[in-house]
């Protein structure tokens, strides 16, 4: 038992003059509400109830903690309840980092309807697929395909993105078919962005499922589909 719970039960047999009131009305056994107060007596070093065969009453040095006890359960009830609106309509600035593909396809389509949901709150969306320091660039979120690598992180699992890599007929009849699923079958397309040249030519290999970008000038690099 918690020391609010522990508090809790001391005013209740107050103001019951009873333990077996007291733990009924808090849905306890007797025998946990005598441990309880025994414990909590022996924490604070004083006796805080008087116990006769018909009654219960606190001593002089319970009665001064009950009203503090009193006081202090009001306060955590009021701050509880204060609580209530904020969770549900939350308000200020939420700070979103996501892919760029998923941001377009899946996040702002629904945009405004979050919007109305939620009026208060700004929400600043950044795309990118670098690893992010979530505390240090002050970040509530980010959404990523795969395993988080920062163990200290809380995931939530949101959806399945299968992947599927797919050919042409004529593509396959030009660069041959693979027999295993273990072959290795590279595929070549033409890269649209300001980045791209004639040199660059990014490919996929569907073996290791290796994503691979060569580029002359600044060497090469392989990441996985979907990882962060």
């Amino acid at each position: 038992m918690d020391r609010f719970d522990a508090l809790t039960l001391f005013t209740r047999i107050v103001e019951t003059g009873s333990f077996t009131r007291a733990a009924n009305g808090l849905d306890m056994p007797r025998a946990t509400a005598t441990l309880a107060i025994q414990q909590l007596e022996a924490r604070l070093g004083a006796r805080l109830l008087a116990r006769t065969t018909r009654q219960v009453h606190p001593t002089p040095e319970g009665a001064a903690f009950y009203e503090r006890c009193v006081h202090l359960l009001a306060e955590l009830e009021e701050a509880e309840a204060a609580l209530g609106p904020v969770a549900a309509s939350p308000a200020g600035t939420l700070r979103v980092e996501m892919h760029g593909v998923h941001a377009r396809h899946i996040v702002l389509p629904h945009i405004q309807e979050f919007r109305a949901r939620y009026p208060r709150l700004d929400v600043v969306l950044t795309s990118g697929d670098r690893r992010v320091d979530l505390v240090g660039e002050g970040i509530d979120c980010a959404l990523r395909a795969g395993e988080p690598a920062d163990s200290s992180l809380i995931g939530r699992r949101l959806a399945e993105l299968p992947q599927t890599i797919c050919a042409s007929p004529a593509y396959l009849d030009r660069a041959g078919r693979p027999r295993h699923r273990m072959n290795c079958v590279i595929i070549r397309w033409c890269v649209s962005s300001p980045a791209a040249t004639p040199r660059t030519t990014p490919s996929i290999c569907a073996s290791t499922g290796k994503y691979k970008d060569s580029r002359a000038a600044a060497g090469s690099r392989s990441t996985t589909p979907g990882a962060t």
